[in-house]
């Protein structure tokens, strides 16, 4: 198999919330995809310090730092790719986490859902990995 060429990598950190069996997700104002809540690192960054902010701003509620855990870091082509071979990829290093507050979409989310394994074709390639894995996994229904 033949390695793929990666020309850039877009490095996002992201929080997998699953309740009942449906998994967190979101949609950004101006999109018609749906994302695993979470983002881009700013500057220097930690994956705690990316998390932290971006669920903040997305969800506006507050992660609890010491519940953070890694459950899988997944690599994909990005979903707006006109050429699979142009070599944008995402890496998204996924956690768990419990948080505070009340879950609400931000003034950037246009729509926050839950989702099953089903609804796996209505979010981008890197997240369908993680999809696949939850379900393996009897965590998604």
């Amino acid at each position: 198999m033949a390695e793929q060429h990666v020309s850039r990598l877009i490095d996002t950190v992201a929080w997998v919330r699953i309740e009942d069996g449906r998994i967190l997700c979101a949609r950004p104002r101006g999109k018609d995809i749906f994302y695993i809540p979470g983002g881009k690192r700013e500057g220097a960054e930690t994956d705690l310090q990316t998390l932290l902010r971006e669920i903040d701003e997305e969800l506006t509620v507050a992660l609890r730092p010491e519940t953070v855990t890694h459950v899988g870091t997944y690599e994909a082509a990005t979903h707006d790719s006109t050429d699979p071979g142009d070599g944008v990829v995402v890496r998204m290093s996924c956690y768990t986490a419990e948080y505070s507050g009340i879950l609400a979409a931000s003034s950037e989310i246009e729509e926050v859902a839950w989702f099953t394994y089903a609804d796996r074709a209505l979010v981008p390639p890197v997240d369908r990995l993680l999809f696949d894995d939850l379900s393996a996994a009897g965590s998604l229904s």
